[in-house]
C-alpha cells in the first residue's frame, strides 16, 4: 500500500505521498478533481509532460500544445486515462497561465504570498487580485492555441468514455 499523509477527501486527494507514488501503476488512487488539481504532483506524468509545457510565444505554444495533445492521444491509445487526464490538465494550464500573463504583466495575479499551509493549492487564499495590465497580445495568442487543444481534448469521445469508466470504478463515494 502506498504511503498516505492523511485522510482521503472527495475530489483530488492531496493526502497521498505523490513523491513516492507511481499512478501509472496505481490508477485506482487517482481522483480527477477540479480543473488543474494535481497537475504538478502526479508521477510519472509530471515528469513526462512538464518538459514540453511552454507558452512564451505563439510559436512555442503551438509546438508545446501539439506535443502535449499528441501525448494525450497516445495515452488514450494505451487506455491510460490518468495519463490522458494529466495531459488534458497541462493543456488547460497552458491556457490559464498564458491568460494570466496576458492579463498581468509578470504573471503575478494576487497580492502577497500564499500561506505556507496552503502552498500547492489553487486559488486566491484571501489575497486581493492585482489590477490587470493592458493585454499582452503575444500571451493572448498563446492562450488561444492552448484553449483550442484543451477543448479538443476534453471533447474527445474516448477520453470522455474512459473518464466515466474511471469514475464509476474508482471514485464511488465510500
Amino acid at each position: 500500500m502506498p504511503p498516505l499523509l492523511g485522510k482521503r477527501r472527495s475530489g483530488f486527494d492531496y493526502s497521498l505521498d505523490y513523491r513516492h507514488l507511481d499512478l501509472r501503476e496505481r490508477p485506482d488512487l487517482y481522483r480527477v478533481g477540479v480543473g488543474e488539481q494535481g497537475v504538478l504532483l502526479v508521477q510519472p506524468y509530471k515528469r513526462e509532460l512538464l518538459p514540453h509545457w511552454k507558452f512564451a510565444t505563439p510559436e512555442v505554444a503551438r509546438e508545446s500544445a501539439e506535443k502535449i495533445h499528441a501525448m494525450f492521444l497516445a495515452y488514450l491509445d494505451a487506455g491510460d486515462f490518468v495519463g490522458a487526464d494529466m495531459a488534458r490538465k497541462f493543456l488547460q494550464m497552458g491556457y490559464t497561465r498564458s491568460r494570466r500573463y496576458a492579463n498581468h504583466k509578470g504573471g503575478k495575479k494576487y497580492d502577497g504570498s500564499v500561506p505556507d499551509d496552503l502552498k500547492g493549492r489553487s486559488g486566491a487564499h484571501g489575497r486581493a487580485e492585482l489590477p490587470k495590465s493592458p493585454e499582452d497580445p503575444v500571451k493572448a495568442a498563446s492562450a488561444r492555441i492552448f484553449k483550442a487543444k484543451w477543448d479538443e481534448a476534453r471533447s474527445n469521445e474516448t477520453y470522455r468514455r474512459l473518464m466515466a469508466e474511471h469514475k464509476a470504478k474508482y471514485e464511488k463515494e465510500s
